[in-house]
């Protein structure tokens, strides 16, 4: 058996950044930017205002109070989307809203709340002609946003690498862009084997079982960014298995769960020996020990990197977590596959039995004391899929530790760092 350390570094040597495409902002969502984003203007294009209110010259506003306002003229109203070209001009005032340009001549936006504007009623607007009285006295740009404050021309504005995520899209946006040049999504196949499995909305025979693996890492492979595609259920038989591998050999990574172990009917190490190449099929972990790793042997030369992962459901998606999650990761050009890692006061006796690493399933809080704590859900059998949708985190006990009493710390690492309280 190798670590999960080595086992990981093994699988990441195989893979390496997908091409780049363009593709439009709301697809591109968690992919990488291949190239740098240049800003063609500035961001604002122009001084605006800030909030609604009047734009006026501030030195007409000084020494302005509740108990001693000044009134000022106002000369015209001003939306959002409009220019005024009539410059504001000594005793004046222009009636402005939240993002319209600044008017010449003025030089500060005194807010409604800063006038006697609420105290007219509501829904009455002064007219053209009518006069303010401001409240409260104005600093030179107060209020103002100020034209390339945010962004200015030639600027880069987002270099490559940046992961998009929704503020990234909201810049690339105002930007005018409708599309970004990122790469790929790689397309993962996904095989279930085994005769006892059926798929999902079959009849369920007796002796057979609902095929949940392949279902919940479809999933994390579109959680991580990938592109999933299911090629249904191999039967235990090596021509059944070989044709359906087959169907997956144009994917950018096969995964297969189930027939890694030593079982008579354990048949996909079997076709990779011989369809491909083994390059591990243990790993010193607990769930996930038979999780196998090679290469399948596709037309035109091309090596299609494959993991076997355990039939157990919970051993699959632990596995997946640790080894799936980070190729997606190299493929799509990002580093950061690292979980969260924090230190925990565990409530619960851990039992580690055999001198592999154990990933249980625990949920973590923050207690009255400001500390993390790990609380187990429940019963660790590899094939409790519940206590996989219970759990937010995985404990991290190593292998020579054989026990963590309750009140020990331990390592967690986050599954859903941001449900941690």
């Amino acid at each position: 058996m190798i670590s999960v350390e080595e086992a990981r570094e093994r699988i990441l040597a195989f893979f390496d950044r997908l091409p780049a495409e363009r593709t439009a902002l709301l697809s591109a969502l968690g992919q990488v930017l291949a190239e740098d984003i240049v800003a063609p203007f500035d961001i604002p294009p122009l001084d605006n205002t800030a909030m609604d209110g009047y734009a006026v010259r501030a030195a007409d506003t000084a020494g302005a109070t509740e108990s001693s306002p000044r009134e000022i003229r106002v000369t015209a109203d001003l939306a959002a989307g409009y220019v005024l070209d009539m410059p504001v001009g000594p005793g004046e005032a222009v009636r402005i809203m939240t993002g319209a340009p600044m008017p010449p001549g003025s030089d500060a936006v005194v807010p409604f709340e800063e006038t006697d504007e609420p105290l007219r009623g509501v829904n009455e607007r002064p007219k053209r002609g009518d006069t303010v009285r401001v409240m409260k006295a104005a600093g030179v740009s107060a209020n103002i946003r100020f034209q390339g404050e945010d962004v200015r021309a030639g600027q880069v504005v987002m270099p490559a690498g940046r992961v998009l995520r929704a503020s990234e899209v909201g810049v690339l946006a105002s930007l005018g862009l409708t599309h970004a040049m990122v790469y790929r999504r790689p397309v993962v196949a996904i095989l279930s084997t085994g005769d006892e499995i059926t798929e999902p909305g079959q009849p369920l025979q007796p002796g057979r079982i609902y095929d949940a693996n392949a279902f919940a890492v479809a999933a994390l492979v579109t959680k991580y960014g990938g592109v999933p595609r299911l090629l249904g259920i191999a039967h235990d038989t090596i021509e059944d298995l070989t044709a359906k591998l087959r169907e997956g050999f144009d994917a950018d990574m096969i995964v297969t769960s189930a027939g890694v172990s030593r079982g008579d009917f354990d048949v996909v190490k079997d076709v990779l020996a011989r369809e491909g190449a083994i390059d591990f099929w243990t790993v010193r972990m607990r769930p996930g020990k038979p999780l196998a790793f090679g290469a399948f042997s596709a037309p035109g030369g091309r090596r299609v990197p494959h993991l076997g992962l355990p039939g157990n459901p919970v051993s699959s998606m632990v596995s997946f977590e640790l080894f799936g999650r980070p190729a997606i990761f190299r493929m799509l050009g990002r580093s950061d596959w690292e979980r969260p890692v924090v230190r925990a006061i565990s409530r619960d006796e851990i039992r580690n039995v055999d001198g592999r690493r154990f990933y249980a399933r625990c949920i973590v809080s923050r207690g009255e004391d400001g500390r993390y704590y790990a609380d187990l859900t429940g019963p660790q059998g590899s094939g409790i899929l519940t206590s996989m949708s219970e759990a937010n985190a995985l404990t991290v006990i190593p292998e020579d530790l054989a026990m963590a009493h309750p009140g020990d710390e331990i390592d967690v690492m986050m599954l859903d760092w941001e449900h941690a309280p």
